[in-house]
């Protein structure tokens, strides 16, 4: 990401720019899937635009279309890591409050056990 957004320090982007290492389990042109390091579930994925975008709260109309696609993508990995018949929960954190830790967009997709509400 550009040095004048001060992006330079988020970990995400040092990952979609590869200057940090990570399994990318998926990519293309607007995300990439990893799996999250402190996992809270068998499968605990993260969804992670490459746009970097602070939280939900700094979505704006011109990204629907990529917070769709997050989703839509989630339901495949969903699939392709064998979740989708028994279930699974997606998760953004917004804020610090909120949970979120990272202050970069990304879904939390967890599955593979019956998980607390």
């Amino acid at each position: 990401m550009e040095t004048s957004n001060g992006v330079d320090d988020c970990v995400f982007c040092n990952i979609i720019n590869k200057t940090i290492e990570a399994e990318i389990l998926f990519e293309n042109n607007e995300l990439i899937v990893i799996r999250d390091i402190l996992p809270k579930a068998p499968v605990h994925l993260l969804v992670i635009p490459r746009k970097h975008i602070l939280s939900i709260s700094h979505l704006e109309e011109a990204d629907a279309k990529l917070a769709g696609d997050m989703i839509l993508t989630a339901k495949e990995m969903a699939k392709k890591f064998g979740v989708s018949g028994t279930g699974y929960k997606l998760i953004f954190n917004v804020g610090r409050d909120g949970g979120q830790v990272i202050a970069h967009l990304h879904l939390h997709l967890m599955g593979g056990k019956m998980l607390p509400e």
